[in-house]
């Protein structure tokens, strides 16, 4: 492995643990808020950390042109539409994803809903195969472990599906829409310029419903506080830029496979800070799921694929 992809698949790494975190903070937010509140709450702070970001970027790269000599880049009108471009779409897909998953968080425990949310990496490939992408055998056999660990967490006793399931499930299909759309754009834009975009689009587009639905008053999100915080600053603000910036030095597939391990994590924290347990056919299943997000990333490519990838 090179250096870049070294550095991406760190950057990876710890945008999948503060996503795991995050679960947590999800669940607590919900006491307090509802989900259309949370969401668009969280996306405003993530939005105005980032034009903070941004601003104290751009000045020391003004430095650094000043002292080498040279004058600052300034971006032409086709690179700015783009930026704009991939900033709405990255915010209408996190739009649709997060909101389905923290309403399924009502419903379902943290470590199920990242589980089930890290199916994105199947998905992932899955969605390659519906653009007329042929796959090899390993992402079947990914895929039937990955329903097979689905059945095994989602269906009780009486082979009811909780409806919370479904919809983290659902969202897990929008998150790995949400990969596929920074994978196209990311090469060719401002990762953090594009995020704080998305961010922005993103709390408008959840504020319509929260308004609408919700009513919510500034007494209830003060109470939510904490919560809030983490999932403004760190989980939107800083994950899901080290996600673009993280994605630019590394394919798709592999860039899910890595952000999946945000469902280890967020068992770990359900367990150490919520004191949430699996049961034992519940375990099953996430190891069953687990077993399919790693075999589908261990798939042959054919020659001259990764070159086609990128």
């Amino acid at each position: 492995m090179n250096r870049k992809k070294l550095g991406s698949s760190l950057l990876l790494i710890l945008t999948a643990l503060i996503w795991g975190v995050a679960f947590v903070a999800q669940s607590v937010g919900m006491d307090y808020v509802g989900p259309f509140t949370f969401n668009a709450v969280r996306s405003l702070i993530g939005g105005l950390v980032l034009i903070t970001c941004i601003f104290l970027l751009d000045r020391i790269e003004e430095r650094k042109e000043k002292k080498a000599g040279r004058q600052k880049k300034i971006s032409g009108p086709e690179e700015r539409k783009m930026l704009l471009t991939g900033g709405v779409c990255c915010g209408v897909c996190l739009a649709a994803a997060s909101s389905l998953q923290q309403i399924g968080i009502v419903y379902t425990t943290v470590g199920k809903a990242g589980f089930i949310t890290a199916l994105y990496s199947i998905i992932v490939p899955v969605i390659g195969l519906c653009m007329g992408k042929r796959a090899p055998a390993l992402v079947w056999v990914s895929a039937g472990a990955g329903l097979a660990g689905m059945y095994l967490l989602c269906m009780g006793g009486a082979h009811d599906v909780n409806r919370g399931d479904i919809l983290v499930l659902l969202s897990s299909v929008c998150f790995a829409v949400h990969i596929l759309v920074i994978d196209y754009f990311s090469p060719h834009v401002n990762g953090v310029k594009m995020s704080c975009i998305q961010f922005f689009t993103c709390g408008l587009l959840c504020a319509v419903p929260m308004l609408l639905a919700e009513r919510p008053s500034l007494a209830a999100i003060a109470g939510a506080w904490a919560p809030v915080l983490y999932a403004g600053v760190l989980s939107c603000g800083v994950a899901y830029t080290l996600q673009i910036i993280g994605q630019k030095g590394i394919s798709p597939v592999a860039a899910s496979l890595i952000l999946s391990l945000e469902s280890v994590f967020s068992v770990l924290a359900g367990w150490a800070l919520l004191g949430q347990r699996l049961t034992d056919r519940e375990l099953l299943g996430c190891v069953l799921v687990f077993a399919g997000i790693i075999l589908v990333q261990v798939s042959p490519e054919k020659p001259g694929e990764k070159e086609r990838k990128r």
